[in-house]
């Protein structure tokens, strides 16, 4: 289905001489690699087009990558083609400006639990959206034209998103995906350390991180990242959500949960397993995502210890009925 899918895409973007492309909300590498990836393999390969990503959104994390550019007037976008990329849900797009072009298009590599446009490309194994749209590249590389820049962007967005290509959405595929974008010339040394160094602060963060970190019964990890915390070590919202990764490798625990104070009352929830499905679980506190990997939110200390307590059981059942889980 998916050549299919990747035709009737380029075919539409062949249409339409202006071009918008849209991300979701609390950008990330592969949303921001996938928008401004695509946004440069387009621009390459037809220069005759216009093509916009308009986006107010900011993450000192992604800084290195550069700005976009922001909304425009209402009128701007009509009669255009609006692309929507890395979002599973219309509800977290960043901006409802895709509403007012002529015509949508998905393509995404979450459960499609809310499909929206006219048309959708959705593979729900693909480790990124990045890694579709360098597959999107590879079907069409005799029309379309990748460069450094593009290669840089969507690199980034498989790296991120893949776990540095730990993540069991990883194939053989993915790398050689990754393979051409690397031909490309890229500096891996100064991409990763963009991503990967830290300020001495994050250091220390992730230190008391390790002090107040708990654990249930059944061995679901979980810390709570207070405003008082991300204030003290003057965490950015990029380098207080990362904590969860912090959790990932302590024995028996298949399951680890990271909990981040917003500003506006509303608490952030990371959710990470190990063999563990947990997107259903996310979705029954505002949320949801991959099976092994999502997001929610709660609205109070309550509802953030019933998320805790169904976790818990979520994964004492998953150890009283299976082996082989470490």
């Amino acid at each position: 289905m998916s050549y299919e899918n990747k035709l009737a895409i380029l075919n539409k973007i062949k249409e339409y001489t202006r071009i918008f492309l849209f991300r979701h909300i609390r950008m990330d590498g592969d949303c921001t690699g996938a928008t401004k990836g695509l946004q440069e393999l387009l621009k390459a390969s037809f220069p005759e087009k216009e093509i916009y990503l308009l986006d107010n959104q900011t993450s000192d994390y992604l800084a290195f990558l550069g700005k976009d550019s922001g909304e425009a007037d209402d009128s701007f976008y009509e009669g255009g083609l609006a692309i929507v990329l890395d979002t599973a849900t219309p509800d977290r797009i960043s901006s409802q400006k895709y509403t007012l072009c002529r015509e949508v298009i998905k393509i995404d590599h979450h459960i499609n639990v809310s499909p929206y446009g006219d048309l959708l490309w959705v593979e729900e194994e693909a480790s990124s959206c990045c890694e579709m749209i360098v597959s999107f590249y590879d079907t069409f590389k005799d029309t379309l034209t990748l460069n450094e820049k593009a290669a840089l962007y969507l690199y980034t967005g498989m790296v991120t998103d893949s776990g540095r290509f730990r993540f069991r959405s990883v194939s053989g595929e993915t790398l050689r995906l990754a393979g051409i974008l690397l031909n490309c010339g890229i500096d891996t040394d100064t991409l990763y350390a963009h991503l990967y160094l830290n300020d001495f602060d994050v250091l220390k963060f992730r230190a008391e991180v390790y002090r107040k970190m708990k654990i249930t019964e059944n061995g679901v990890a979980y810390i709570h990242v207070t405003a008082k915390m991300q204030e003290k070590y003057n965490l950015s919202r990029e380098d207080a959500s990362a904590v969860v990764s912090a959790l990932d490798s302590i024995k028996g625990s298949l399951i680890w949960i990271a909990f981040i104070d917003n500003g506006d009352g509303t608490t952030r929830v990371r959710l990470r397993s190990r063999f563990v499905t947990i997107n259903s679980l996310a979705e029954r506190y505002h949320g949801g995502g991959h099976a092994m990997a999502s997001g929610a939110t709660v609205y109070s200390r309550k509802e953030m210890n019933a998320l805790i307590s169904e976790a818990d059981k979520l994964l004492g059942e998953f150890k009283q009925t299976n082996e082989g889980w470490l």
